[in-house]
């Protein structure tokens, strides 16, 4: 995967569902196609791979933090992410991470569906949040610390305007 960044956005149609699914270890089990495509990975180097493989580094390791602690709590969550295509491209989505439960309600895995985003609510709203949350993490003496200082100020936030996370993102839906 290359780690130069192009600057060069990809979109992908507003119908269009990109779908994987991951082990326990966040390990792709299945990836669909418009995923293969927009992502810029074969299948090959997609399966067995951790889903970071399209990790973003503008993207706040703090969002990571939540989404993985709520999906590994048994719950669901929605949350914009900034992902990288294996060229260098980047990628907007709104994704649906939920647990896949196994027939004795153990989490077997994950999965995850991605929206195309509105480009208001990334413009107006994540991308300035996110490149707080970033210079906040950046900031720290550790990166431990930084994601610490980052969801602090990110629940700091939330909570001066009333809400949780849930909350916050359906508000952006309105």
């Amino acid at each position: 995967m290359s780690k130069a960044m192009t600057g060069r956005e990809r979109f992908f149609e507003e119908n269009d569902v990109i779908v994987t699914k991951t082990d326990c270890s966040g390990r792709i089990t299945y990836a669909n196609d418009i995923f293969l495509n927009i992502s810029d990975l074969n299948e090959s180097a997609a399966i067995g791979a951790p889903h970071n493989i399209i990790r973003h580094p503008d993207m706040p390791a703090c969002i990571f933090r939540l989404l993985w602690t709520t999906v590994q709590a048994g719950r669901e969550i929605f949350a914009y992410v900034l992902n990288r295509a294996a060229n260098g491209d980047h990628y907007w989505v709104f994704a649906h991470v939920t647990p896949t439960l196994a027939a004795d309600g153990q989490i077997a895995g994950f999965h995850s569906n991605r929206r195309r985003p509105d480009r208001r609510i990334i413009e107006e709203t994540m991308v300035p949040l996110y490149r707080t949350l970033l210079n906040t993490e950046c900031q720290a003496v550790s990166r431990a610390k930084g994601i610490e200082a980052a969801q602090a100020l990110l629940e700091q936030r939330l909570q001066a305007q009333g809400m949780d996370y849930d909350r916050f993102i359906f508000s952006l839906q309105a």
